[in-house]
């Protein structure tokens, strides 16, 4: 199988993190891609986002909500609580994270635009930031398992640190003690994301 990924993608980082988890990691063929400048992206992906899982008939898979469950399905394991209040709160952990990367994206397009840059959308965005790690340094995710909504956190968390976004660890002891444990897994330090 075929992984389009960009090296710096939070959203990335999560499937490549989901498939180091479940034995699977061998088994991608990692392939860097563009999605901003190159258009062959477009063809495999009409959104031309990454990532683009393509499978081995050329099918392709996105986004990454829905390569990391089909990882789960061919490993024939999950890292997504199978029913009940835990499989809701994982999946909305998940859906929150993935909403932070979006913000962070829009924050880091938006440096990187020539001209005036657009406050309100700095500000917009910065403030979903700051509502959903609060919500983490009051709900921090426990420490004892890295399932598919911890590691969304863990992957959009070091992304902005990596993009220089904010200094999210000010205020949040209890995030900021996590995500250092969290760091640390072997899946975590193997997809470390790095300027390319």
């Amino acid at each position: 199988m075929q992984l389009l990924y960009s090296p710096m993608s939070p959203f990335a980082r999560k499937v490549r993190v989901v498939a180091f988890e479940l034995g699977l990691a061998d088994r991608l063929a990692l392939t860097l891609a563009s999605p901003y400048t190159d258009e062959s992206v477009r063809a495999i992906n009409p959104l031309s986002k990454v990532p683009v899982l393509v499978l081995e008939d050329g099918q392709p898979i996105f986004d990454s909500p829905v390569i990391c469950e089909y990882l789960e399905h061919l490993a024939g394991k999950t890292l997504t609580p199978a029913a009940g209040p835990d499989r809701w709160a994982a999946l909305t952990a998940q859906a929150m994270a993935d909403g932070m990367g979006d913000a962070a994206l829009a924050i880091v397009r938006e440096r990187l635009r020539d001209g005036p840059h657009r406050q309100d959308l700095f500000d917009r965005q910065a403030a979903a930031l700051v509502a959903a790690l609060d919500l983490l340094e009051r709900r921090t995710p426990p420490s004892d398992r890295f399932e598919i909504g911890e590691i969304a956190v863990a992957a959009q968390l070091d992304y902005l640190d990596a993009r220089r976004v904010m200094d999210w660890r000010e205020g949040r002891p209890n995030l900021a003690a996590w995500h250092e444990i969290a760091s640390r897994r072997a899946a975590m330090v193997a997809t470390a994301p790095h300027l390319a």
